[in-house]
C-alpha cells in the first residue's frame, strides 16, 4: 500500500488514533503499551523515524513525540478509514430537524448549520452561490485546544465571515465532483496559521442554486464518524432544494 510496509501501516495508524484521541505529540511508548504493535519501543522507533523521513509524521515543538502530517491523515483518509454508517434513526433524526424549515432558504440553512454543529460538535457551515454564509457551533470551537489561540480564533472567524473565499470553494467543489471534500491543515489552507485545522464538505445542488455545507474542526477530529455525516446531511439538503424548487 502506497510506499509504506504493514508495520509502518500499523504504527502510522496507532499514531492517529492516539493523537486524535489526547491532542497530545505520540511517542513510542505509549504506542507499545496500549496498541500491542507486537514489537519494542526501540523498533517503534526507528519505524517512526522511516514515517517522519516520508513525510507521514512530523516533530512536534518542545516534545520528543510525533504528530501525523497532513500526509499521514490523507493517507488514513484514503486507504484506511472505515466510515460509521449511520443508522435509520441518525438519518430520521436529521430529517425531522430541518424539515418544518424546508421551505424558506434562510431558515432551512440556519437550521441545518445548528443541527450539523450539535450532531458533530464541531463548527458547522454553509454557504451558496448567492454569496450568503450560514455557521453555527462557535462554542464547540472555543472548547477545543487548538482553537484557544487568539490569532486563529480571530482569523477563522474573519474566514467565516468571507463569501469570496466559500465562493471559491464552491466552484472547486463543484470541478471535483465528489461527495465529501477534505482541506487538512496549511497544506491545503495555503497559511500556516491554520496548520492544526480541518474542513470536511459536502456540496448540493437545487434547480436554481448550489452550495456547500459541512464542517470545520482540528485537523484530527473523528473523520470515520463525520464524513458519512456530511456525505449523508448534504445529499439531504440537495434533496430538499430541489423538491421545493430552489
Amino acid at each position: 500500500m502506497e510506499d509504506l510496509t504493514q508495520r509502518q501501516i500499523d504504527i502510522l495508524k496507532s499514531i492517529i488514533h492516539e493523537y486524535s484521541e489526547s491532542a497530545e505529540p505520540v511517542g513510542s511508548e505509549i504506542l507499545e503499551k496500549k496498541y500491542k504493535l507486537g514489537v519494542s519501543p526501540a523498533t517503534i522507533r526507528n519505524e517512526m523515524v522511516v514515517l517522519a523521513k516520508k513525510g507521514y509524521i512530523k516533530k512536534a515543538h518542545f516534545s520528543s513525540g510525533r504528530i501525523p502530517s497532513a500526509l499521514g491523515f490523507r493517507f488514513y483518509i484514503n486507504k484506511l478509514m472505515k466510515e460509521k454508517e449511520l443508522s435509520t434513526a441518525d438519518e430520521v433524526a436529521y430529517k425531522n430537524s430541518i424539515w418544518d424549515d424546508r421551505t424558506e432558504r434562510h431558515r432551512l440553512f440556519s437550521q441545518a448549520t445548528r443541527v450539523l454543529a450539535h450532531r458533530t460538535g464541531l463548527l458547522s457551515v454553509a454557504a451558496t452561490d448567492a454569496g450568503d454564509v450560514y455557521y453555527a457551533g462557535l462554542p464547540n470551537m472555543y472548547s477545543m485546544q487548538e482553537f484557544i489561540d487568539r490569532d486563529l480564533a480571530r482569523h477563522l472567524m474573519e474566514r467565516l465571515e468571507e463569501a469570496t473565499y466559500w465562493a471559491r470553494m464552491l466552484a472547486r467543489l463543484d470541478k471535483l465532483q465528489i461527495d465529501v471534500y477534505y482541506q487538512l491543515g496549511d497544506e491545503d489552507l495555503s497559511d500556516p496559521l491554520y496548520e492544526s485545522c480541518a474542513s470536511v464538505l459536502g456540496e448540493f445542488n437545487g434547480q436554481n442554486m448550489k452550495g456547500i455545507i459541512g464542517v470545520i474542526g482540528p485537523k484530527r477530529m473523528d473523520y470515520d464518524f463525520v464524513a458519512p455525516q456530511i456525505k449523508y446531511f448534504s445529499s439531504l439538503i440537495e434533496e430538499i432544494v430541489k423538491n421545493q424548487g430552489m
